[in-house]
């Protein structure tokens, strides 16, 4: 009796030549092992139709990045040194690594994609910083190096404000043009305007930090750490989010990119005139005490004002999943379970008490509805011609969810 060969168990598969699929093909010496029946009929969830256009940043885009970042890293290794580079970097991802860990708290509710996510923190970190630098370098060819006391606070208080948040506030503007569909309100446009400030800081204090490294050893480089990684690791953060909030608020009114130029301006000159009051307090008074009657509690409200836009994130998500409730798609219980902070902890604690623990289920079925919602929100803003199809899309996956979360 000889041992069965391919062609036997892979008569279905398009065999060429030797029976097998391809050159690189693995025989298959053994029968398959059987699958096995479902205890329930899934509910069939369509393959997604929705397209991903205005969800990512452009490709071309992407690539300008790359450029900008092998530049640089070459300016960095040419004029700062390698050794104290990397120590600048170790540094600076410090306070990175607790602003990013506040924007993911604040962004939770209704998480933004994680490709526009990276493109954010990746053109603070490297084009805003490269356009910055350029526009510096052109300055001092035409003007001339700031070598009196009224050109070194131009510089400080005027110019840094103006092409760093120019800088910080274009990426902002690139997200809300192209990706349209995941920018839906002001908190959006904070999270997108806090991750390009951060990525901005990030390389930012590797500059301060390497150079307070080379100028005053470790002594200087603790200072340095101190006052922008301890005290303002959010400065940048609250600057750019500005301008994030002004466009968060025209994509909430359906305005279109060109609509968005005076919004955008606005939010650019508040963002600009915030970056000069912190640089000026540095330059003209006593830094800390400013620091402690003025700074401080505009952070505070900062944060406040954060939360009550979260708060109101939570409200329309309520509102628009109720809608679906009325239609028959949710019940009045699911809709509290999906759309209040509490009501998710409690829903997330009974998915752990399922067979097989069904944690990851919960947390699907709490991203869909909330995406659900906020598609619902484009429709009826009639800003997103493709959200009905979104919207079907989602209506199975929820469903879905929820059927493999009561199954036995």
């Amino acid at each position: 009796m000889t041992a069965p060969g391919p062609d036997q168990y892979d008569q279905n598969s398009g065999a060429g030549a030797g029976g097998f699929p391809s050159p690189l093909a693995q025989p298959s010496l053994t029968p398959p092992a059987p699958i096995t029946t479902p205890a329930f009929s899934p509910a069939r969830v369509p393959a997604p139709a929705t397209k991903r256009s205005g969800r990512s940043a452009p490709v071309w885009i992407i690539g300008i990045l790359v450029l900008l970042l092998i530049a640089l890293v070459g300016y960095f290794l040419t004029f700062i040194g390698t050794g104290a580079s990397a120590l600048g970097a170790v540094l600076a991802l410090i306070p990175l690594a607790g602003v990013l860990v506040a924007i993911r708290i604040v962004d939770r509710w209704e998480p933004e994609p994680r490709g526009l996510v990276i493109f954010a923190i990746a053109w603070g970190a490297i084009a805003s910083v490269a356009i910055a630098l350029l526009v510096d370098l052109l300055l001092s060819v035409v003007l001339g190096s700031p070598d009196t006391y009224a050109a070194e606070v131009f510089s400080t208080v005027v110019q840094a404000p103006i092409v760093e948040e120019f800088a910080k506030g274009l990426g902002v503007l690139i997200i809300f043009a192209t990706a349209k569909r995941a920018f839906d309100g002001p908190v959006d446009g904070i999270v997108y305007g806090a991750l390009i400030g951060a990525g901005f800081a990030f390389t930012e204090n590797i500059q301060y930090f390497a150079i307070s490294w080379i100028e005053g050893g470790a002594g200087q480089a603790s200072v340095t750490f101190f006052v922008r990684g301890i005290m303002s690791p959010f400065a940048h953060v609250m600057f750019t989010s500005v301008t994030g909030f002004a466009l968060g608020l025209a994509a909430r009114r359906g305005a279109t990119t060109g609509q968005a130029i005076g919004p955008w301006l606005l939010g650019l000159s508040g963002a600009i005139l915030l970056h000069a009051f912190w640089n000026g307090s540095a330059v003209f008074t006593d830094f800390f005490s400013v620091y402690l009657m003025l700074q401080v509690p505009l952070f505070v409200l900062f944060i406040i004002g954060v939360l009550a836009l979260r708060r109101e994130e939570s409200r329309l998500t309520r509102v628009r999943l109720g809608e679906y409730a009325t239609a028959g798609w949710f019940t009045p219980q699911e809709v509290d379970m999906l759309a209040t902070p509490a009501g998710r902890k409690a829903g997330l604690r009974w998915a752990k008490t399922l067979q097989g623990d069904r944690t990851p289920i919960m947390k699907s079925f709490i991203t869909d509805a909330t995406a659900l919602a906020m598609a619902r929100q484009r429709a009826v803003t009639g800003r997103d011609p493709q959200a009905s199809e979104e919207e079907r899309e989602l209506l199975a996956k929820t469903a879905a969810a929820r059927q493999a979360l009561l199954s036995l």
